[in-house]
């Protein structure tokens, strides 16, 4: 997550514990959310495109960097929820882990089509303290996050709980080949084939930390009602977080907006 180039100790002020047991419930404050437009702007950006891509493609093109930036980004709806739910969750990981090093293969630059989820499991984050060596301190995260940020008969929390299920099923590996696929096609920039394969084989290495999280990314004004009867799933299969954020629509929406009009920046640049 260094690409983002992100001050993790600083982003790591903004969640704030309210409950840790049976299941751990993250709050971010009114104050906090509003400032999201101008902290996660670039990051958010980078997490579809980094910079030098970014200005490689204005070279090669002549096409206006906030042009290509709308290619990659999607509209307004379910789909741009979700991706912030999932990128607010990377985030919320990177942050926890600092000042260790979270590695992810940004999966939204891997999008087929702006306008649908990427595919496989949702966030998958490598901890590889010692690399190029591995380790038994070496983990790997997968997390399976549901969004919501309006009114309705959607149930993000039990919802994240049975597809985090599939996840320590099969999707996780499926997920790690079809990544290294990816890896081996156009190439990932943020993570190697030897990484993947550290977690691919993990007969060829010291055994590693499997970790299963299901995340819940709900607004404030919805999560009480959401937690009633909430039954999590024993913590040693998976941890249930639920993050709550404020007016979340509305965050969402002024997050992806800046994150377009930051690419004038990089035009600039380039």
């Amino acid at each position: 997550m260094l690409e983002l180039e992100l001050d993790f100790e600083a982003l790591g002020e903004v969640f704030s514990t309210t409950q840790s047991a049976p299941f751990a419930v993250i709050e971010i404050e009114v104050e906090q959310a509003a400032t999201f437009a101008d902290r996660l702007g670039v990051p958010v950006r980078r997490c579809y495109i980094s910079d030098p891509s970014l200005q490689a493609r204005i070279a090669e093109t002549s096409v206006s960097a906030r042009t290509i930036v709308g290619s990659k980004l999607p509209g307004r709806g379910s789909t741009m929820a979700g991706d912030f739910g999932e990128i607010l969750t990377a985030l919320f990981h990177a942050a926890s882990e600092h000042p260790g090093v979270v590695l992810d293969p940004k999966k939204w630059r891997l999008k087929q089509d702006r306008t649908k989820p990427a595919p496989g499991s949702d966030v998958v984050q490598m901890i590889l303290p010692q690399w190029p060596a591995a380790s038994a301190d070496d983990r790997i995260i997968c997390a399976e996050v549901k969004t919501k940020s309006t009114s309705g008969t959607s149930t993000p929390i039990a919802s994240a709980i049975a597809d985090s299920e599939k996840d320590s099923s099969r999707r996780f590996v499926k997920t790690l080949n079809w990544l290294k696929e990816r890896a081996i096609d156009t190439g990932l920039s943020t993570i190697s084939i030897e990484q993947l394969d550290r977690f691919i084989h993990p007969v060829d290495h010291p055994e590693a930390t499997r970790e299963f999280r299901a995340v819940a990314v709900i607004c404030a004004s919805l999560v009480a009602d959401e937690l009633i009867g909430v039954v999590p799933p024993p913590p040693s299969e998976r941890a249930l977080i639920v993050i709550s954020v404020p007016d979340l629509k509305e965050t969402y929406e002024r997050v992806f907006d800046a994150a377009l009009l930051t690419a004038e920046d990089v035009e600039d640049v380039a």
